[in-house]
């Protein structure tokens, strides 16, 4: 994105970059980053995003549980669905779920269509799963 700043010498203009990083195989991390040229906004977002990983819980597939989850003005709803049915999710949401490892999951996108508010509460629903399943497991 372009982001313009007026000030008394004229326009100053810098880029925002937007990152999703993940190895397919239950951890991913968002980045986001501000340069004054694009390709140093997308590294930088690329070395936050590595720093701020996450491991998802998954359970095949699939993720293991519902969520509802809120960020911002976002809500972004999770499910899981039997194997085989795909990944059932649109724009940003489809992106991370894809970067965790995540192959087969119903997501629904509420309230706001800002793209980074939604990466960010798809982020923290895969984080409410991960902490849900860990509950779990010391409850067994």
């Amino acid at each position: 994105n372009r982001i313009s700043k007026k000030t008394k010498g004229g326009n100053q203009i810098r880029f925002s970059a937007l990152v999703v990083v993940g190895d397919k195989k239950g951890k991913v991390g968002v980045g986001l980053s501000k340069a004054k040229d694009v390709r140093s906004a997308i590294s930088k977002a690329v070395v936050a995003a590595k720093r701020r990983l996450v491991t998802v819980s998954l359970r095949g597939t699939t993720v293991p549980y519902s969520v509802l989850e809120k960020f911002s003005a976002a809500k972004i709803l999770i499910r899981p669905t039997p194997p085989g049915s795909g990944l059932i999710a649109g724009g940003p949401a489809r992106v991370v779920l894809e970067a965790a490892g995540v192959k087969d999951a119903s997501a629904k996108i509420l309230g706001t269509k800002n793209k980074i508010s939604n990466v960010y509460a798809t982020l923290k629903a895969l984080e409410t799963i991960s902490q849900i399943a860990k509950a779990k497991e010391k409850e067994e």
